[in-house]
């Protein structure tokens, strides 16, 4: 596992922050075991070993490193033995809702397994695992296991009992929570890692008054990153869909000879064009584009309006997002139940400066709660037209 290669050094320092930032849980909690937030190991994973932080993204993994992906859980160890949640299917409800246990539980499985290897091609992961971080009275303890695809040919054990829906596969115990389209996973605590005593400071307000009066510290705060959303569909007559010869399907087009793998993320005319004028650089102006692996390519806006986000070189785009995220073959539509089985049908691009951007994926509704924030209809996506 992932710990198992750090050096002394690291998990040293690892420990001391973990210990540090237990110590000060009566800011935030009354329990008698550290309180640790999700985001805040989440942060300090990351800062301890240089991992890449994807707590931003919607996929199943919060961090990466070395071609690894790493879910961060925190929880209370209790007896050892703990469920919790691993995934979240609310937005696919209406494709399992009507189905028996035994085809629900299926449903689930082979939803959960997409969205994992979906992960693993978005971040070019060869392996997933999770790195826990349980809590109980007086100590953290750190334990780490494999995240595996569900072998839904070998599910068995599918017990029905009132909300929730139980099952196992060769390697780990499930229960669907259905009322509220929750996925969780047994956790069990063996092969501890690292155990890191914590004593809780009974006057947390003392000691952060005492390290800003002697370390002059100023707090200022938090500026996020100028950046937009845009949709992956279009909702011309009135549903969401992938346009079968514009857009990301834009290789399917008519006309003349095209590349299987030439597409365009639609740029809804509110943003390019009102909202947020300038976000971009001017139209054909190629920029540096950064994708969640941390690989590059030029892109520029493009078509009348600039109503187009696409590769410099036309196929670039098209074979990132068709080939290694969505896995399709050359030929194969892209649909908007592929990307609602994925989890996802939007992108966010953030500006870092005029030539230089990052792009990465946001859950299903991303686009629809921007355009709301931004005072436009939710469902007032572009019209692509045919190309």
């Amino acid at each position: 596992m992932f710990l198992e290669r750090q050096s002394a050094e690291k998990l040293d320092y690892y420990k001391r922050l973990l210990n540090a930032v237990g110590s000060l849980s009566s800011l935030f909690s009354e329990a008698p075991e550290p309180y640790l937030a999700s985001r805040v190991t989440e942060n300090l994973f990351c800062k301890v070993f240089d991992a890449d932080n994807l707590s931003r993204s919607d996929v199943s993994a919060d961090a990466s490193k070395d071609k690894v992906g790493f879910g961060i859980k925190t929880f209370i160890n209790g007896n050892g033995r703990t469920m919790q949640k691993v995934a979240e299917f609310n937005s696919d409800h209406l494709s399992f809702s009507g189905l028996n246990p035994e085809d629900k539980i299926k449903k689930i499985a082979t939803l959960r397994n997409e969205r994992i290897e979906t992960t693993k091609r978005i971040f070019a992961l060869n392996d997933l695992i999770y790195h826990c971080i349980t809590r109980q009275v007086g100590k953290i303890i750190v334990f780490e296991s494999p995240a595996p695809l569900i072998d839904i040919n070998r599910i068995t054990n599918i017990k029905a009992k009132g909300k929730t829906i139980s099952f196992s596969d060769p390697s780990a115990e499930y229960s669907f929570y259905i009322s509220k389209s929750t996925l969780y996973k047994r956790f069990i605590t063996e092969n501890i890692l690292l155990e890191v005593p914590v004593k809780i400071i009974s006057d947390p307000f003392t000691a952060v008054e005492k390290l800003i009066s002697e370390a002059g510290l100023i707090f200022s705060p938090v500026k996020s990153q100028p950046h937009i959303f845009l949709p992956l569909y279009s909702t011309r007559g009135g549903e969401k869909k992938v346009p079968e010869k514009s857009g990301l399907n834009q290789w399917h087009a008519a006309g003349r000879p095209r590349d299987p793998n030439e597409i365009y993320i639609p740029i809804p005319s509110w943003i390019v064009n009102d909202k947020f004028k300038g976000f971009f650089p001017p139209r054909d102006k190629d920029f540096e584009l950064t994708l969640p692996d941390r690989t590059t390519m030029r892109a520029k806006i493009c078509q009348d309006n600039s109503k187009a986000l696409m590769s410099k070189h036309n196929a670039d785009l098209g074979k990132w997002l068709l080939r290694d995220v969505m896995n399709l073959q050359e030929g194969e539509l892209l649909t908007y139940e592929k990307l609602s089985n994925i989890g996802l049908d939007s992108v966010v691009v953030y500006k870092i400066d005029n030539e230089h951007y990052d792009i990465d994926f946001t859950k299903i509704g991303s686009y629809e709660n921007f355009a709301l924030e931004n005072g436009e209809k939710a469902e007032e996506t572009p019209e692509q037209e045919e190309e």
